[in-house]
């Protein structure tokens, strides 16, 4: 009978595999033997606050943790979700019914993005993760380690063999819900008291997720110069910019860009997790930006949220929020590479959205409404204006999911690099649907 050499799981494992021709295919032999660590057996539960439990097997880390129980309908790419900074803090449910059956790929950064990890962020930032059925075995040829290795190393744990619809179903009729995965030992614990759950919303969740200490990305390109307040970016985000030659240099979440703007050919507000709400304070900065300042700005997720509240608009929580790779938005104008009229398939990932009120703050209007829900999607400065801003609550980098909108990132860095005084692709040139509520909704509806 065959033994097998126990693997080292306390390092990552392209440091175990053989040099290859790709920086992300490893050498066969490496793979057959990390495919045979399998994780002890031991109980795992799902504890809800609102008093649901929910029994399965453990996998990935055996530290018990609690936090926000949300669910994601995305089929594919689990690797980008769980390493998507706005994940922070949540317990990550997969609707699709196998989780890791590819495996993980080494997170080294590609010769054409040095400095940007090849994954969205340099680790897992979810709290925890709920499957159906976990891949014990994968197959790929990038990949280095099992999904259950891969958050065993990274204190992350896990739970399979649970009822992932009818907890999906749960989520859906009750809201988004506090919750703990017990491992081990503690599942005998039963539920935690009311008190003892962590709720992730009531902490600045951005200061953690953003950069601490400004850095450059790609300053030996010719394109334009452009500054990211970072919220917690999913690394595609930059891998967007810097592919299309532009100077990126990124700064923490709270630094007052209005002290640097001269510098600069255009601002980038990113994704993040949270609640706006929480960093009023930068809110407030980029409306002076807004106020002072006639370059392009471009906002993506809480980025979108930040120019809403400086804007003047309100954000709310909504009730379970939009979390996959397939949702349909309504493009209301016209502008760039968007054609008013047109459904875009978009990747999303958030809780909280922008109030679409019978009136929108003077200077602007919706860009982008959702065909499922009627939440806004978008924003965008009017003609009226002379600004030339976008927020958008969709993620068009993707990563993963649909490019319908991916050349909204053409768009702004060309505008970044016009001449002064040059015709603008960011300004509107029709606006199919106003701010009324009731437009907006029969336009959905439609």
């Amino acid at each position: 009978m065959s033994t097998i050499t126990p693997v080292n799981t306390s390092e990552p494992y392209s440091a175990l595999l053989a040099i290859s021709l790709h920086p992300h295919t490893p050498a066969r032999p490496a793979i057959d033997a990390i495919q045979h660590v399998l994780p002890e057996k031991l109980p795992a539960a799902l504890y809800l606050k609102s008093g649901q439990a929910f029994y399965g097997n453990s996998f990935g880390s055996q530290q018990s943790r609690f936090g926000e129980t949300v669910f994601s309908t995305s089929i594919t790419s689990y690797t980008d979700s769980m390493t998507d900074p706005s994940y922070l803090g949540q317990i990550l449910v997969f609707t699709t019914p196998m989780i890791g059956n590819y495996g993980v790929p080494s997170n080294r950064a590609l010769s054409d993005t040095p400095g940007i990890p090849f994954l969205e962020s340099d680790k897992i930032q979810c709290a925890g993760v709920v499957v159906s059925d976990v891949a014990l075995k994968h197959s790929h040829y990038q990949s280095v380690e099992s999904l259950h290795q891969w958050c065993e190393r990274n204190g992350v744990p896990g739970i399979s063999g649970v009822d992932t619809r009818a907890i999906t179903t749960l989520l859906r009729d009750q809201g988004t819900t506090l919750g703990r995965l017990a491992v081990g030992k503690d599942v005998a614990d039963g539920h935690p008291s009311a008190a003892d759950y962590w709720d992730p919303s009531k902490e600045n969740l951005v200061a953690q997720a953003s950069t601490a200490t400004p850095y450059e990305l790609n300053q030996q390109g010719s394109g334009p110069r452009i500054a990211v307040l970072d919220f917690g970016s999913k690394a595609n985000i930059l891998r967007s910019l810097v592919k299309r030659d532009a100077r990126v240099t990124v700064f923490p979440w709270n630094f007052d860009f209005n002290t640097v703007k001269d510098a600069y050919d255009g601002l980038f507000l990113t994704n993040g997790p949270g609640d706006p709400k929480m960093i009023m304070d930068t809110a407030m900065r980029v409306r002076e930006t807004i106020d002072t300042w006639d370059k392009p700005i471009f906002g993506i997720c809480m980025g979108h949220q930040i120019l809403g509240l400086a804007a003047g608009m309100e954000a709310y929580r909504m009730t379970f929020g939009n979390r996959g790779h397939n949702q349909p938005v309504l493009a209301l104008a016209s502008s760039g590479s968007i054609s008013a009229g047109r459904v875009y398939v978009t990747s999303q990932n958030h809780q909280y959205a922008l109030r679409l009120t019978e009136d929108f703050p003077e200077g602007w209007a919706p860009f982008f409404i959702n065909c499922n829900d009627s939440s806004v999607e978008g924003i965008i400065s009017t003609p009226e204006s002379g600004k030339r801003i976008w927020g958008v609550q969709f993620h068009p980098e993707s990563a993963g999911g649909p490019l319908d909108t991916i050349e909204m990132f053409t768009d702004f860095v060309d505008e970044c690099g016009a001449s002064k005084g040059a015709a603008s692709s960011m300004i509107a040139d029709e606006v199919k649907v106003d701010g009324h509520v009731g437009k907006a909704e029969a336009a959905v509806s439609a």
